[in-house]
């Protein structure tokens, strides 16, 4: 599948959306006031209304969603089809997926910049309020920033994947950039503007949250023909994994220390997820898979033909004169 269309699935038919709007909606719903009966009320009806929704995609899911569409979207994906054993293990393939040392690495800095990203989403709100009381509902407005600027910038990466196929040079400069963008905003956040921590924070966001797609596109190419729902979920276990180390981590920080040795703490874990990414290898399966075509082979067994010919012809003048 094309890389701009995976971008557009994994930030805006999935997670990243529905954040964006958990930073928006709760603090309209759930104002910030003493009487804890009133409280109660407005959670139960955000309750209500978050079962509603979910109700509703449940059901959508079941009535819309296939398993997979007719037609192979491309020779890598139909390829890879033919290759799939009836009777291969899910164990066999976590193993054969965790001797690939791109792909490890490849985890585990992905699950450091998602990580990251979830502690970030968790402990916003924090943060704002210690630097900005009385801003609960500009807290959430900053982390919708954050969220549709990643989005923004996801699509634009998806657009230059499919057309550059640099998927190592574009990850590795994201990550790079979300680093940069981290350090920004841990300077800025008490700086005593809010305007300032919006630019800031959308800005990071606009190249942590992108990374997120390119994740999966580079795993699926460095794990090819192995399935896509392997990797994916190999690298969402990951962000998970490290999302609940870093959100209890920075939380203790936060409260023992401040808030900026809390996102400290954040940008050296980036950084060594930067550095990490350096050392994978751009070993692009899937694409090569994709070149293979049969044209290309017949041209090739026709080059290999020619130059036996060639060699050949020698040979044979040499034994004449003889």
């Amino acid at each position: 599948p094309r890389a701009d269309n995976s971008a557009i699935c994994v930030c805006g038919g999935r997670r990243e959306l529905g954040i964006a709007i958990g930073f928006l909606v709760p603090p309209v719903l759930v104002p910030n006031i003493e009487d804890q009966d009133k409280l109660a009320y407005h959670i139960s009806i955000m309750f209500y209304i978050i079962g509603g929704v979910a109700t509703l995609l449940f059901i959508l899911v079941i009535i819309v969603f296939k398993e997979k569409p007719k037609h192979p979207p491309s020779r890598a994906q139909s390829l890879s089809y033919a290759l799939a054993s009836p009777d291969a293990s899910y164990l066999s393939s976590i193993v054969r997926l965790f001797r690939n040392l791109n792909f490890v690495l490849l985890v585990i800095t992905y699950g450091l910049n998602a990580g990251a990203f979830y502690a970030l989403s968790t402990l916003l709100n924090r943060m704002v309020i210690l630097h900005y009381p009385g801003e609960e509902v500009n807290a959430g407005r900053i982390g919708l920033t954050i969220v549709i600027a990643g989005m923004l910038g996801a699509v634009i990466s998806g657009i230059w994947l499919d057309r550059s196929k640099t998927y190592k040079e574009t990850t590795l400069v994201v990550y790079i950039m979300t680093v940069v963008g981290m350090v920004v905003y841990t300077l800025t956040l008490n700086l005593g503007h809010l305007w300032v921590v919006f630019i800031t924070a959308g800005t990071m966001g606009f190249f942590m949250t992108g990374y997120l797609p390119l994740g999966f596109e580079f795993a699926v190419e460095l794990t090819y023909p192995e399935s896509e729902g392997m990797s994916s979920g190999l690298l969402n276990v990951s962000a998970q994994v490290f999302g609940i180390i870093f959100t209890i981590s920075q939380g203790q920080i936060i409260d023992n220390y401040g808030t900026m040795p809390g996102n400290i703490f954040l940008c050296v874990f980036l950084t060594l997820g930067a550095v990490l990414t350096a050392f994978i290898r751009a070993d692009l399966r899937r694409q090569k898979a994709n070149r293979e075509t049969p044209e290309n082979k017949l041209q090739e067994e026709g080059e290999e033909e020619e130059e036996s010919n060639a060699n050949k012809v020698p040979t044979i003048v040499s034994e004449e004169h003889f």
